[in-house]
């Protein structure tokens, strides 16, 4: 049998707000364009011209149930 410790004495210390919030803001920023582009990357407010974004979010779009027929 192995001498194995299952709780070792490690104190963990907590991660303060402020050194979390940039990443927080950074994720919900990639989180509203992941968004737009499923959701609204369409017709007259499409950035990217042509129906390439469109295609390589189709079923993405269904499953969410935005409507794009």
């Amino acid at each position: 049998m192995n001498d194995t410790v299952l709780h070792p004495d490690v104190e963990f210390t907590p991660i303060p707000l402020r050194q979390l919030l940039p990443w927080i803001v950074f994720g919900g920023l990639l989180m509203l364009l992941a968004l737009y582009f499923v959701g609204a990357e369409e017709g007259a407010t499409s950035i990217v011209p042509g129906m390439y974004v469109h295609e390589f979010v189709h079923d993405g779009r269904h499953l969410l149930g935005f409507p794009c027929h």
